[in-house]
């Protein structure tokens, strides 16, 4: 009787530090989540409660931070309003301009365009990735940052901790003998602040020479290792999407980097080198009519709300003809099934891209739920035959947003994200027309009903998919 009353009296207090802890941080989840973590204090609290210590926190708050768009929420008179609106609306900077995008055709492309924006750097040098890989393309981009450095730019890498542990522990001690800046991310041999083991920085993106007018960005899907770009062993490279770009857009990224790498290293205000990419990023001028527009759109624990997330489904709602979207990985929550599916049911045209089998089996599992209930709408799904890694969504020449975030929910509510987002028309037919050349291969999924096991199998995988 005495043990059951410890027991007991553990489950309850394993479900107040649930309910205290979700209130305090402000822990929005969706309902599922919320009845998952319940049941599992509820039912194995010995087990629950110490996981949802670990993985619990969906959402940070950083004190001190100041918001990019404060006080530039108010009507915006041009035909794209409601989308520049909505990313305003959830904290994001407003369009600047850029010039000399470079949509790259193939990882061999994308590889020289990242080494010489690199070779080309003058001041500084900021690089975010979630894997360096202990291949040859590790140790080029190694090699080339270690080269600037020595030259007397200031150079910073910024590494996922968990990333890093993925990709092997690449061997960081030459960067740091010859100058270069690391700091890691969430570092699991790091305390951790309870509930952030299970955060990841999943941006991907290189800024050279922010805040001297010559500002150049390397952004996209790609993670520096071999398979990225070249591949290796007789493995052929992955297909993924990236570009680079020159100008003002580029000073917003670097803004984002900045707040990172302060993050990393534990600070919880900014210091005068932050506050100085603020401004500068503030200072980016906002675009005039007839000039290439984009902006920067953070999503992950840092940001309110989640904006990826907001602005796919908006878009959905908002397509008028067609909307495309590729991703490795695809398992939606309930609200963008909705949105595609009403899209394709109102008669857009809705393309959605994904590998035949991705480098992850238990996203293949996951990923029929969505792809039945897609079908089931008309949503056009396509597999392409070789490992497919780029992350876009194309809406109609409005909009093409392009970076690192999977149509999952781990991308979509839990990582640290970076998708750009492109208004003109002219370069959102760029992405369009990438979109098509790769679909030219792609063969039709054909949806079938699952049975019993099945189903309950995926439903699993999708609940640990969502926490972990």
């Amino acid at each position: 009787m005495h043990w059951f009353s410890l027991h007991g009296l553990f489950t309850v207090a394993g479900l107040l530090v649930y309910v205290v802890a979700s209130h305090v941080l402000r822990q929005r989840r969706h309902p599922s989540a919320a009845i998952g973590w319940v049941l599992l204090i509820l039912l194995l609290p010995y087990v629950g409660l110490p996981l949802y210590l670990l993985f619990g926190t969906r959402k940070l708050t950083r004190t001190g931070r100041p918001s990019l768009a404060a006080g530039t929420a108010r009507p915006i008179d041009d035909e794209g309003s409601w989308l520049v609106q909505t990313a305003v609306a959830v904290g994001q900077p407003r369009p600047t301009t850029y010039r000399s995008l470079n949509i790259h055709a193939d990882g061999s492309e994308s590889l020289r365009a990242l080494l010489a924006l690199i070779d080309g750097a003058q001041h500084s040098l900021d690089l975010c990735t979630f894997i360096l890989g202990r291949d040859p393309v590790g140790a080029a981009v190694s090699a080339h940052l270690i080269a600037q450095a020595r030259a007397g730019l200031r150079v910073r890498l910024l590494l996922d901790g968990v990333g890093r542990m993925m990709s092997g522990w690449p061997d960081l001690s030459a960067l740091m003998h010859a100058g270069v800046r690391v700091g890691l991310f969430g570092s699991p041999l790091r305390s951790s602040p309870i509930g952030r083991t299970n955060l990841r920085n999943h941006r991907k993106f290189v800024v050279a020479d922010a805040g001297h007018g010559a500002e150049r960005l390397w952004c996209g899907g790609r993670n520096l290792a071999a398979e990225y770009f070249e591949g290796q062993r007789g493995r052929a490279a992955w297909r993924d999407l990236s570009f680079d770009l020159q100008g003002p857009l580029a000073r917003q990224a670097a803004d984002l980097f900045q707040r990172d790498w302060e993050f990393a290293a534990g600070a919880e205000a900014p210091t005068t080198g932050a506050s100085a990419a603020v401004a500068n990023a503030k200072a980016a001028p906002v675009a005039a009519p007839g000039e290439s527009a984009g902006q920067v759109i953070a999503s992950g624990p840092d940001q309110a709300d989640d904006t990826v997330h907001a602005l796919l489904v908006s878009a959905a709602y908002r397509a008028r003809t067609r909307m495309m979207l590729v991703s490795p990985y695809v398992v939606l929550d309930d609200a963008s099934l909705m949105a595609l599916a009403m899209a394709a049911r109102r008669g857009v045209q809705v393309d959605l891209l994904l590998p035949e089998r991705s480098n992850h089996r238990l996203a293949d599992i996951a990923r029929h739920r969505s792809l039945r209930a897609l079908a089931t709408a008309g949503v056009r799904v396509w597999l392409a035959p070789n490992m497919l890694h780029a992350k876009a969504v194309v809406m109609d020449d409005m909009l093409a947003l392009v970076g690192s975030a999977n149509l999952d929910s781990r991308s979509l509510f839990l990582n640290y994200e970076l998708m750009v987002a492109f208004h003109d028309a002219g370069d959102i037919a760029r992405f369009t027309a990438w979109f098509d050349f790769e679909l030219g291969t792609a063969r039709p999924y054909v949806a079938q009903p699952p049975g019993l096991w099945r189903d309950l199998g995926e439903g699993l995988v999708v609940w640990i998919g969502f926490q972990l």
